[in-house]
């Protein structure tokens, strides 16, 4: 059995492909920038662009389940594509702001559902929260060249989730039965608010970390020189409700993979070289 990988250099793309791998599947990991990407020793690496369908021809030629990174303005093409060429299963990254689809990442991924339910293939929606990882580019610079974060609403509590985690659940979709229409809502596994958050990857690094509480306005400012204006938008709305009501922290990792999710201490040590400087 043939599994592809698209997105295969993304955060979460590259776990499954390890996961895969590791459980001795066939695996086929999909780039748009193949001779760039580093693979699990028997990894195929094949070239394919998830914008321009007609590239991914030869990649799903005999492929019976796939991970799906979600690009929704060529989606039905893609899926399309792969069910005519014989896929059975597919396992989407989704997004719990499919729950509010007037955002502009809640439309995003909700329409790359609708293309895969459409499909008549079966198929398995993970949908993380907040990403730990978000913190690399939000905090990255200035913890490496201050020692400093500077972030509005710092009793803002959130359940941070370690990309790892979000493979593990997606790769146990795409190699187990019983997991078919089912949609995972993903946390991590404790409530950190910024400050913690700041703490722990001090910890990490070795380092104090100093927090400086900004005017969201401040922030916003610094934010939109590394994302769009409606994701920054949409970040700092996130932020102002999980300081007032905080959204809970759900074991569905656990009841997946059979594994406590990962603490937000582990992903900072695995990121630290990130912060460190």
């Amino acid at each position: 059995m043939e599994f592809l990988v698209t997105g295969a250099s993304g955060h979460v793309g590259r776990n499954v492909v390890k996961l895969l791998a590791e459980a001795g599947c066939a695996v086929r990991a999909m780039s748009r920038t193949p001779g760039r990407l580093v693979a699990p020793e028997g990894v195929r690496v094949v070239p394919g662009d998830l914008e321009r369908p007609a590239s991914l021809t030869a990649a799903l030629s005999g492929v019976e389940r796939m991970y799906l990174f979600p690009v929704p303005g060529t989606v039905t093409e893609v899926v399309e594509r792969a069910a005519r060429a014989g896929v059975r299963r597919i396992v989407v990254l989704s997004s719990s702001s499919v729950h509010d689809e007037t955002t502009h990442s809640g439309s995003h991924h909700r329409a790359v559902e609708h293309a895969v339910e459409r499909s008549g293939v079966e198929w398995t929606f993970v949908r993380p929260d907040e990403f730990a990882t978000n913190l690399v580019w939000k905090w990255g610079e200035s913890i490496r060249t201050e020692r400093t974060v500077r972030a509005p609403y710092p009793e803002s509590r959130r359940a941070l989730i370690h990309e790892a985690d979000v493979a593990a659940v997606a790769a146990a979709a795409l190699t187990e039965d019983g997991h078919a229409g089912a949609c995972y809502e993903l946390t991590g596994p404790e409530l950190l608010d910024q400050r913690e958050q700041a703490a722990r990857i001090g910890e990490a690094i070795g380092a104090d970390i100093r927090f400086e509480e900004v005017a969201p306005e401040e922030a916003r400012r610094e934010l939109v020189r590394f994302m769009p204006e409606v994701v920054v938008d949409m970040v700092l709305g996130y932020l102002a409700d999980a300081s007032e009501t905080p959204a809970p922290v759900l074991p569905t990792v656990e009841k997946v993979t059979g594994r406590p999710g990962t603490p937000f201490e582990r992903w900072a040590r695995d990121h630290a070289a990130e912060f460190a400087g």
